[in-house]
């Protein structure tokens, strides 16, 4: 660690963006059903907004159906309202204190539209890594202003900083190819 900037805190809030990004795009759907999909839902649950899964279990028995068990009665039609109202192309079929979703084929249109959603969700991941960087780089310019450290420290490690933003960068484009061969995948 130098004086100017801690590299450690720098890698942990650029692995901060990677784990937000991965789980971003684990709520895309993609052909199989997957309990991630509802993760972007909230109910308007007891006078405030809820995470789906803090007001129902979600299950997937079977490959293109989600199983949906409300745990109160009473919250049943407002757990029905905000997944329709997520715009996740799902339709739950209201059964009892229980729903069931099937997951409908991925149209083409549909494909392209998650694989936009995606590239969103990484550019916003890429943004968030070189706010780190910025932030690294300002405090070793101050560091060296300030004369904690030299002029050849300050240089090696911003040249660190940079190959943990490349690095992290690298790995964010990766995913999105994975995600995005997963997505059109037929």
């Amino acid at each position: 660690m130098s004086e100017g900037i801690d590299l450690n805190d720098v890698k942990r809030r650029m692995d901060g963006a990677i784990n937000a990004f991965k789980h971003d795009i684990a709520s895309l759907r993609t052909g199989r059903a997957s309990a991630n999909i509802l993760d972007p839902v909230t109910v308007e649950a007891y006078g405030s907004r809820m995470p789906l899964n803090q007001v129902a279990n979600v299950t997937v028995p079977e490959p293109r159906m989600l199983g949906i068990s409300v745990w109160d009665k009473s919250m049943v039609n407002a757990v029905d309202r905000a997944i329709r109202e997520a715009n996740l192309g799902l339709n739950p079929i209201v059964d009892g204190q229980n729903l069931r979703i099937p997951l409908p084929e991925l149209n083409e249109e549909r494909r392209k539209s998650l694989v936009k959603i995606a590239h969103e969700y990484a550019e916003k991941a890429k943004v968030a890594i070189r706010h780190v960087r910025r932030d690294g780089m300002d405090g070793l310019k101050k560091a060296e202003k300030d004369g904690v450290i030299g002029q050849d420290e300050s240089r090696a490690t911003s040249e660190k900083v940079q190959k943990m933003t490349d690095d992290t960068i690298s790995d964010i484009d990766r995913l999105l190819v994975e995600k995005e061969k997963e997505i059109m995948q037929i």
